[in-house]
């Protein structure tokens, strides 16, 4: 038997945070709707498994868990499942088509297994809820919403633009990044070469003159000594910097101290804010137009939205729907959404219109993002530029200041 840590939504909304023994994953997902919980999150205790615990049959299966599907690869699948049910196809054969057509690997052993079991008499959703690292809480509520209210075709089409939009932002950010890290990458090549192989040849005439060496000229060759003897402390520096970081972050005070260090840093922080709050936005709207409960729709959205600061607010928003609030006013109480937010998600209920609203905001924020992304590439190449000139002229400047000083001696 395996332990597993699970968090759930209990009848009267509240959310609940245990542990449950169970063979599997998906037999603990059915021991908790037996008792009444909708599972929101569920995953296999590390604990249990390092001390030799752990169900053999899943470490066994690595062709179902071992891999890791792409965003690319889900979002081409939703799309074609959305398109498949939209012609009338029944469900059992869709999958078969789509799990037919996929390279062999982890997805087209997923989407048999799924098959199999949609055929064996499972929902969809609960055919995909055994597999969370590929399908999230946010994919299998919306085709959960989408079986109840047989309307799954909309549904899907619906989580497949949603995914797009998503995979796109993504992507933006991503891709404004890869200059700036080129440079550095090739920046600190340079320089090494230039550390390792050119100073030296002047280290040699400089102890040949046998005289004082200005104070710049000092400072470059003890740096330049430090990369030459201890070359090899860098890249294990930045590993243990990373490892800490992530240590860190598995704590509950360092994830939130992270969280908010990456909302309140310079120009990033804006990026950060913008496109977490976006995400949120976009997927608590495509929860409720597809028919998912607020409360139940704020809690697969606190799990999704990948910020403790963001989430946590959530949270405080979820409490305050129970006492019978609205969403704005708990949102504002926050100080973490902008106040235009809050008072178009206020319109929004008040016309009972919120889902457009929310996208409409949504998109709003994605307009942002691209302006602040453009505006970060734009202000990096020029720092980029003159860092590298500053850094190259100090070496220049450095390595002639002793042969100028003998050139006036000799004149």
């Amino acid at each position: 038997m395996a332990v597993f840590e699970f968090e759930a939504i209990g009848p009267g909304g509240q959310k609940k945070r245990s542990t449950i023994e169970a063979a599997n994953q998906a037999e603990a997902i059915k021991q908790l709707r037996s008792r009444g919980l909708k599972p929101t999150k569920i995953r296999e205790s590390k604990k249990a498994a390092a001390g030799g615990g752990g169900d053999g049959k899943k470490k066994k299966g690595g062709g179902l868990f071992g891999g890791k599907v792409t965003q690319a690869d889900l979002v081409q699948f939703t799309q074609q499942l959305a398109t498949l049910q939209d012609a009338g196809l029944p469900i059992v054969r869709s999958l078969k088509i789509l799990a037919d057509q996929m390279k062999p690997g982890t997805f087209q052993n997923q989407l048999n297994a799924v098959t199999d079991d949609v055929e064996g008499g499972s929902t969809l959703s609960e055919a995909l809820e055994k597999y969370p690292k590929t399908f999230d809480t946010l994919f299998v509520a919306m085709v959960k919403a989408g079986e109840a209210g047989g309307v799954l075709d909309t549904i899907l089409q619906r989580l497949s633009d949603f995914q797009e939009k998503s995979m796109k932002l993504r992507k933006k950010v991503q891709g404004a990044m890869v200059y700036p890290v080129a440079v550095i990458c090739v920046a600190a090549l340079i320089l090494g070469f230039i550390m390792t192989q050119v100073i030296p040849q002047f280290q040699k005439m400089f102890a040949d003159m046998n005289t004082a060496l200005p104070g710049p000229t000092q400072a470059l060759l003890g740096f330049a000594e430090a990369v030459q003897g201890y070359w090899w402390a860098a890249p294990l520096v930045i590993m243990g910097m990373i490892g800490a970081l992530k240590a860190l972050g598995r704590t509950n005070a360092g994830e939130l101290m992270i969280d908010k260090s990456k909302l309140n840093a310079p120009i990033f922080g804006q990026i950060v804010k913008k496109s977490t709050v976006s995400r949120f936005c976009r997927t608590l709207g495509t929860l409720i137009s597809s028919g998912v409960p607020i409360l139940e729709a704020l809690e697969i959205v606190r799990a999704a939205v990948g910020n403790r600061v963001i989430s946590d607010a959530i949270e405080s928003v979820c409490g305050s729907i129970r006492e019978g609030e609205t969403i704005a006013e708990p949102l504002g109480n926050s100080g973490v959404f902008d106040p235009l937010l809050v008072n178009m998600i206020d319109i929004g209920e008040e016309t009972g219109e919120l889902d457009k609203m929310l996208n409409k905001i949504s998109d709003n924020y994605d307009l942002d993002v691209d302006v602040l992304v453009d505006s970060l590439s734009s202000l990096l190449e020029p720092v980029l530029i003159v860092g590298m000139g500053g850094a190259v002229g100090f070496i220049v400047v450095a390595l002639f200041m002793p042969l100028l000083s003998i050139i006036q001696k000799v004149g």
